[in-house]
């Protein structure tokens, strides 16, 4: 090895590191920005914040402004913002007030308890739970929501700043079938004996022509393109750009098996036409970038659906070192290494840029989604229990009955325990997964 060798090798080492601290410091601002949500709509209901720490555990930096203490813990995975009164008093009870748990009150007294911790003289009219349904449900959906603005962002500057590889000019044509690698020129250049020839080169398609429309649809964007052209039957008219000129060719699609194109591993049946547009980056617009969040919120519920039936395979994954595709559940620890990954590969700094940026997308899509399930400890249980105590006291005036009060969440606080085990549970798989056998984009 020579000492340039050494020297790229050592770059290449920095730069995966930095990638990862990069990364990291990534997810840190994703969650001080969900927090924010929550933080700024709890502040303008009028409901105190004590507490907006990022991570859990011990406490490692902190500085109060305000009533709201500001900090770092040691554990930087996830965060919290506290409120005042987050749960409700027992019932014919009050805050402030001394009062026996008994021993069969168990975690509902205990959660109870840890609620009311913060409470202070003059904090009766600025607690959560008297706050109107309404702006419950706000408080508690302002964080995933800032997820999804979040998403929303660097995708935008993804591809409306960046863009997407491959314009709609031909750069090369398969010349048969068998010589069209996915991904890349043809093996060969010249085709085997009785090869039939690829429906892009038996149009009469040439490197150099601009796509303009297919079966009449227009096209200015190579990604919306190549995903509609899989789904083309039969014969169909083609028009390019050919010297200043429009010319109309006729392609016929073939089905053949493709990578799909949807972030899933494996493969699909799809029409194929034989030909690979310029590598330059194409600018996108808000319409695709809007179908693109569509997609990545799409495809991340469907993999959070199958999450429970994957438990056998990380496990596998973890212990027996099976192969790990690239829909694979990845944690912190992972999704930072895939960070450094990015950062420290021998490639253009665009496609490190777009593809650090979306992975950073795509996980505050997961931070939407799992925040909103309809579960204590998550938001969503606030949510949904926000939800049904509006729908209770409509209920309950439309019968000419008292108001039942606010939903005691408290009573649900065994459910919490268990969701938050089971989710910690899978964390702790996952991570290991990520440790013992790292997800790899190459």
């Amino acid at each position: 090895m020579t000492p340039s060798d050494v020297h790229a090798v050592g770059f290449d080492a920095m730069l995966y590191v930095l990638g990862i601290v990069l990364f990291a410091l990534g997810i840190a601002f994703t969650v001080a920005w969900h927090e924010l949500g929550h933080f700024a709509t709890a502040r303008r209901f009028g409901i105190r914040v004590p507490e907006f720490m990022v991570g859990w555990g011990r406490t490692l930096f902190s500085r109060k402004a305000g009533e709201t203490e500001f900090g770092f813990k040691l554990i930087p995975i996830g965060g919290y913002v506290r409120m005042v009164g987050m749960l409700p008093p027992k019932p014919g009870e009050r805050y402030g007030r001394t009062r026996k748990s008994g021993p069969f009150q168990g975690l509902i007294e205990s959660a109870r308890a840890e609620s009311e911790l913060q409470w202070e003289p003059g904090d009766e009219n600025r607690q959560f739970y008297t706050r109107a349904p309404w702006k419950r449900i706000i408080v508690m959906a302002a964080g995933p929501v800032m997820n999804l603005i979040l998403a929303v962002v660097l995708l935008g500057l993804s591809l409306m700043a960046i863009g997407t590889p491959g314009t709609m000019t031909v750069a090369w044509v398969a010349k048969c079938m068998l010589a069209a690698p996915v991904g890349g020129e043809p093996a060969a250049s010249e085709c085997p004996p009785g090869a039939p020839a690829s429906p892009a080169a038996a149009a009469g398609l040439r490197p150099g022509d601009t796509i303009l429309s297919l079966g009449g649809v227009p096209y200015d964007h190579w990604e919306t393109f190549r995903r509609s052209v899989r789904s083309v039957g039969g014969t169909v008219p083609l028009i390019v750009e050919r010297g200043g000129h429009e010319v109309t060719l006729t392609i016929s699609p073939v089905q053949t098996t493709l990578p799909r194109l949807d972030g899933e591993a494996g493969t699909e049946r799809a029409a194929f036409l034989g030909f690979a547009p310029t590598a330059d980056y194409q600018r996108q617009g808000v319409g695709f970038v809007a179908g693109e969040i569509g997609r990545y919120v799409s495809r991340t519920g469907a993999a959070l659906a199958a999450l429970p039936g994957r438990v056998p395979e990380l496990f596998g994954q973890a212990f027996l070192h099976r192969e790990r595709g690239l829909d694979s559940p990845v944690s912190v620890v992972g999704v930072s290494r895939l960070g450094g990954e990015i950062l420290g590969t021998d490639s253009p700094l665009k496609p490190k840029l777009v593809l650090f940026l979306s992975l950073l997308a795509g996980v505050n899509v997961s931070m939407f989604l799992i925040n909103l399930l309809p579960l204590p400890p998550f938001d969503g249980g606030h949510i949904m229990a926000a939800a049904w105590e509006s729908v209770r006291r409509r209920l309950a005036r439309l019968r000419g009955r008292a108001d039942p009060g606010p939903v005691d969440l408290a009573k649900l606080m065994p459910v919490a325990y268990v969701v938050g085990l089971v989710f910690i549970g899978y964390s702790v798989l996952v991570v290991l997964a990520d440790v013992f056998n790292p997800l790899r984009f190459s």
